[in-house]
């Protein structure tokens, strides 16, 4: 397993309850979804897999993101998707420390801590889905 993804087996929608509540115990709300498949059906008349885009946010390390650097609201909220597969579900975490080190955000110190915490916030939270 990569540490920012997971392949899990069951149902779509219990598991987007799943990596919520993991998000939650790492101190991350949903703030948005977005439902790719209903989207493209809607506007595109495409079909397309169950594929959603789940905002997550920590409000402490958002705030004293945009407190070092108002630029990091750019790359917030945190992304993760969940994407059914024939015979599984694939669940990807935005890795925070690729996306903090673009420009001159990845000089900065402060922002630099803030998205090794949120990457390691993550990263359990993808371990404890794949453990359950």
């Amino acid at each position: 397993m990569d540490s920012l993804a997971v392949s899990l087996t069951g149902d779509y929608d219990q598991i987007i309850e799943r990596v919520t509540k993991a998000l939650q115990s790492e101190g991350f709300g949903v703030l948005t979804r977005i439902d790719l498949d209903k989207a493209f059906k809607d506007k595109l008349g495409v079909d397309f897999r169950r594929y959603a885009i789940l905002g997550a946010c920590n409000p402490k390390l958002a705030h004293t993101a945009v407190t070092a650097d108002p630029e990091v609201g750019l790359l917030l909220p945190c992304n993760v998707t969940v994407e059914e597969m024939p015979e599984r579900v694939q669940v990807r975490f935005v890795d925070p420390e690729a996306m903090m080190s673009m420009g001159k955000l990845g000089e900065k110190a402060a922002v630099k801590e803030l998205a090794a915490d949120a990457k390691s916030r993550l990263t359990r939270a993808a371990k404890s889905l794949a453990s359950t």
